[in-house]
């Protein structure tokens, strides 16, 4: 089943539920409702046109910054390599803020979970988006029974985002440490400030200590690969020149 023949099936079967849907990468994306998913992933999974038996992934994502950028071009530049710089850190060169664009667009919504669906007996894949309806509290319902691959993954989200998915059993932390305070993948979570625990052999015993994660800035790569002729390392890449 090619992707656009799936993308209309869709739009035939939940008509009345769909917020979006789009062929992108060659794989089809819908957006639901948070009050919608339980019985669309359970169509999704039971009837035949469909047959989505295995739940593959369960991403959260946060949307605070969406669509804000320091560095958003495909050519070249003589003077950007500073527009990477995050303008609030000490390393960002004066008189360069002039210059950004403060028109960039903004997602109204900010927490969604992203459910990666495979079909085996179609040979399809899907993507369902839901973006939680209260930012300050985001709560998705759990899929727990409709997939049970979905147990870690929803303890993963909850873990690194804060989602709450209503319904799972046993929402509880997985990755970070016992007693940890917040969500580290929320793109407003402090990168100082914290402590973080970690097993000390010398000591043979563990023990607390400042977090020693330390904010980097990424700035694109110039390859000159002939004279007069300059290629960021993403063009490099796609040329296979590096």
């Amino acid at each position: 089943m090619q992707a656009q023949e799936l993308l209309e099936q869709l739009q035939a079967r939940f008509a009345d539920t769909l917020q979006a849907a789009v062929v992108a990468q060659g794989e089809v994306t819908i957006e639901v409702a948070p009050a919608d998913l339980p019985a669309t992933c359970t169509a999704l999974r039971d009837e035949k046109n469909f047959h989505f038996e295995q739940l593959i992934d369960v991403c959260g994502v946060d949307y605070l910054a969406w669509g804000e950028t320091e560095w958003a071009t495909e050519e070249t530049t003589g003077t950007g390599f500073s527009r990477g710089v995050d303008a609030r850190t000490a390393g960002r060169l004066p008189g360069l803020e002039e210059e950004l664009s403060t028109e960039t667009p903004q997602q109204d919504r900010r927490f969604a979970a992203v459910y990666h669906l495979l079909s085996i007996k179609n040979n399809q894949r899907l993507r369902i988006r839901v973006f939680a309806v209260d930012d300050q509290l985001p709560v998705i319902p759990s899929v727990l029974d409709i997939w049970s691959s979905a147990n870690w993954f929803e303890r993963e989200a909850f873990d690194l985002f804060g989602i709450l998915f209503e319904g799972h059993p046993d929402l509880r932390r997985l990755l970070t440490d016992y007693g940890f305070i917040g969500h580290p993948f929320r793109k407003d979570f402090p990168l100082s400030g914290n402590v973080e625990v970690r097993y000390d052999p010398g000591q043979k015993r563990v023990i607390y200590q400042p977090v020693s994660i330390e904010p980097r800035v990424l700035v694109p790569k110039v390859i000159r690969t002939q004279a007069g002729e300059e290629t960021t390392s993403d063009e490099s890449d796609r040329r296979g020149q590096i």
